[in-house]
């Protein structure tokens, strides 16, 4: 099984992913990252390779991190420490210092005793999957071992969070005076600098979830667990909520309401706002197959152009790249803002959806009425062979014959999973019990056909 999934490496903490497994995957990351033409350009000039390394606040971060950058010292790299920061920090510190590359420490929005390593390369953006591989290939292979003064020195990057902090508030095309925001950080790595950030760009701040002790992040609280949020926001009369996950790479919202304000309804007041402002790219949105027929409606109104990707974040990012794209993004919150940021970046999409409800004088909900969200029903059908979902005549017949029958009402989508025998079925239709229905009965034909 491969070692790097969709983002980094993942699992329990201790588990599988062990300190030893933590320092060699940093010896390996410097052996790679360490060659080709700017690596030896940079060590022809005299400069050493440096990385920048983060965390976020749960308890194994600390043994990890410690470890990455062990790994890194020891194969001749100097470290900038920067302690814990969200992924998109780390990302764009990569660029500002223009280190070599980072690596980040985290398991986003997974729960405590779980953690991850997510490497980015010089510029801060995501590995591509043949860098990757080639790291996992080095793992069994030789280390750098320098000795004297070629070691690698570890020193601590003492203004990381007012650097991130500083770019966040540059980004703005509006202040946020007048609205009271509720803040929920998944007493992770936003618990600093998001509060902060909101209140320097003029927004009145009320903050849950911001007291990190190690186990708690993501308990409960944050872009995962949403009732509480809005629950507070109704409370204290706010005007929104904005929640991050664990690592701040997410945003979702809740209106003044208390309503669900997902990552479609987010990247379609971006997208729109972007146009007239003529900061979207080609008048183009990148978007997952996920994404709600909503917001594929709500685009062309506007005359914006969807370009679809598979699911995670990386294909949305690599077709961005490839088109030269401003905007992309998944229903679940990552929200990709190209022109500020190489990765999703909760923060900075927070501050930027708050900034257009003040820029126009709206309400979320006024604003997020731009998209109408069509019921959506997800069935994961499990123990079924996978392998055969694209070759089943049978099943290929009644999806049609699915799609034939919502006609542009609706939409039919059939995913196996990367990783499991499974097959997930999404049905979107105009009617939420017409969406079940078909949802179920298709279901009942993958369980059928492709049994083990």
């Amino acid at each position: 099984m491969p070692l790097f999934g969709t983002d980094g490496v993942r699992g329990l903490a201790n588990g599988p992913l062990t300190a030893d497994l933590a320092l060699t995957l940093a010896q390996a990351t410097a052996v790679v990252l360490g060659q080709g033409r700017t690596a030896d350009a940079r060590r022809a000039a005299g400069h050493r390779l440096t990385a920048v390394v983060a965390r976020d606040p749960r308890v194994s971060g600390e043994f990890l991190a410690a470890a990455v950058c062990a790994g890194l010292a020891s194969s001749g790299v100097d470290v900038l420490e920067a302690g814990v920061l969200p992924t998109p920090a780390l990302a764009y510190l990569i660029a500002d210092h223009d280190a070599d590359f980072g690596v980040m420490v985290s398991a986003s929005h997974n729960p405590a005793p779980d953690n991850g390593i997510k490497i980015f390369a010089r510029g801060g953006v995501k590995l591509p999957d043949v860098v990757e591989q080639r790291i996992e290939h080095a793992l069994a292979g030789p280390k750098l071992q320098p000795t004297g003064a070629d070691i690698g020195r570890i020193r601590r990057f003492s203004d990381a969070e007012d650097r991130y902090a500083l770019h966040l508030l540059a980004s703005l095309p509006h202040r946020l005076d007048g609205l009271h925001v509720v803040l929920d950080c998944a007493h992770g790595a936003a618990s600093g600098v998001s509060p902060e950030t909101f209140k320097d760009a003029g927004a009145r701040v009320t903050v849950i979830g911001a007291d990190p002790d190690g186990w708690n992040i993501n308990d409960g609280v944050g872009s995962t667990h949403l009732a509480q949020l809005a629950e507070h926001v109704v409370r204290v009369g706010a005007d929104v909520g904005i929640a991050h996950d664990g690592d701040a790479d997410r945003c979702l919202a809740v209106d003044a309401a208390g309503n669900i304000v997902d990552g479609d309804q987010i990247m379609a007041i971006l997208a729109v706002a972007m146009k007239d402002r003529g900061h979207l790219a080609n008048d183009t949105l990148v978007a997952t197959v996920m994404s709600n027929l909503g917001l594929h409606r709500a685009m062309a109104a506007n005359g914006i152009t969807v370009e679809q990707t598979a699911v995670g974040d990386r294909y949305v990012l690599e077709r961005m790249n490839e088109g030269g794209f401003a905007l992309g993004g998944e229903q679940s919150g990552h929200v990709i803002m190209s022109e500020y940021a190489t990765t999703g970046d909760g923060i900075l999409t927070g501050l930027h959806l708050v900034a257009e409800m003040a820029r126009q004088g709206k309400t979320l909900a006024e604003l997020a009425s731009i998209m109408t969200v069509y019921p959506q029903v997800l069935i994961n059908v499990r123990d079924v062979d996978r392998t055969r979902a694209s070759a089943d005549e049978v099943l290929a017949d009644a999806v049609a014959s699915v799609a034939a029958e919502l006609g542009d009402s609706g939409r039919v989508l059939l995913r196996p999973s990367g990783t499991e025998e499974m097959v997930r079925v999404m049905v979107e239709a105009a009617d939420e019990a017409q969406a079940q229905e078909f949802a179920e009965s298709l279901a009942g034909v993958v369980r059928e056909r492709l049994a083990l």
